[in-house]
């Protein structure tokens, strides 16, 4: 089974710029040892279970309450059974058909 998660916490009332913040709930992200893809608008995760990738999330949430009252979250969650691999295996799925690499950003998968 794969779980993929898109996610992206926001603290509220912390300023424009919020990637401080942002850098600590990627550290334990990283630290998971789960993959990851880091983007300009939030991180997608994938795990083998839903309690897995959860868990990461909850102690990033958990980080950022410490400092911040109010935290804006934004996920979306693609659950499939009898698969893995696919925060890379997706983007390669729909280059195969164009035939061709697209521009994709360089994570870890």
């Amino acid at each position: 089974m794969s779980v993929l998660v898109f996610v992206s916490m926001t603290p509220l009332g912390k300023g424009e710029s919020v990637s401080k913040y942002v850098a600590k709930v990627v550290d334990i992200v990283d630290k998971s040892g789960l993959p990851y893809v880091l983007t300009p608008m939030g991180t997608i995760i994938e795990g083998e279970s839903w309690d897995e990738v959860m868990e990461v999330l909850k102690k990033g949430f958990e980080e950022l309450k410490r400092e911040c009252s109010r935290i804006s979250i934004t996920m979306k969650i693609d659950y499939r059974e009898g698969k893995s691999g696919r925060i890379s295996a997706k983007v390669q799925s729909v280059q195969q058909k164009l035939g061709r690499e697209i521009k994709t950003l360089k994570g870890k998968s």
